[in-house]
């Protein structure tokens, strides 16, 4: 290409001279010559330095500014997140209307199962054996079963604490032992020979379970005859 311009303008550097030529020679008579062909283009300029910062703008006035758009649909409700720290309590409400009564309930049971007491009495004029468990025979009141006639041994059913007494009427001397579990509470003895009437009572703590009873020493005059009866009672003063 640079070639091509280099011949390009040497032709008409041929054509050109001979017109200088013959004007220097004949200026009065001769026309003006062709208009040159343009130079190359030249190179880019430096950059210049850097001006002064100008002064700042007026605040824009025009137009409505950014407004906000539409609230967009509902997205769909994603997982469940962990469970959070437990919170503080809070402050107590205000307590709500009294509610209105309820139906009667049905009749409980737990009154009559609470309840513990016997009077039963020596139905014989015989002694009772020596060392042995003394039976009384007739009963007189026996709550919920709690004295056994067969055994003369009363069974405890509810845990509390009870108490237990005997009047026994007397023709010799007699020696009464009052048992836990054949553990010995107390002895009461009367070793006067003659017709009489002694008693004797204590009060102790039983769990459920537990068996009292009356047993005899080797003195064992109790009587059980119709003008002098020898009666063993018991009653629950109050349950645990």
């Amino acid at each position: 290409m640079l070639l091509h311009c280099l011949l390009l303008v040497g032709a008409l550097l041929s054509l050109a001279v001979p017109l200088l030529v013959a004007q220097e020679t004949c200026p009065s008579t001769g026309l003006p010559g062709m208009p040159g062909i343009p130079g190359l283009p030249g190179r880019d300029g430096r950059d210049g330095e850097k001006g002064e910062k100008g002064e700042p703008g007026q605040q824009w006035r025009g137009g409505l500014g950014s407004q906000k758009g539409l609230m967009g649909e509902q997205g769909p409700t994603g997982p469940p997140g962990k469970r959070g720290q437990l919170g503080e309590l809070g402050a107590p409400g205000t307590p709500g209307d009294v509610g209105y009564p309820g139906d009667p309930g049905e009749p409980g049971t737990v009154g009559a199962q609470q309840q513990a007491a016997f009077s039963v009495a020596r139905g014989t004029g015989d002694f009772p054996e020596k060392f042995s468990i003394i039976r009384f025979t007739k009963v007189i009141t026996n709550i919920n079963n709690v004295y056994n006639t067969a055994t003369g041994r009363f069974r405890c059913q509810v845990s509390g604490m009870y108490y237990f007494e005997f009047h026994a009427s007397l023709e010799e001397r007699l020696a009464v032992l009052m048992k836990l579990d054949n553990q010995l509470l107390i002895p009461f003895s009367d070793h006067r020979r003659r017709r009489q009437v002694t008693s004797g009572g204590l009060a102790v703590y039983l769990s459920a379970g537990q068996e009292v009873w009356l047993e005899t020493k080797d003195y064992r005059g109790m009587t059980g005859k119709h003008n002098g009866y020898s009666i063993f009672s018991g009653f629950l003063l109050h349950p645990y």
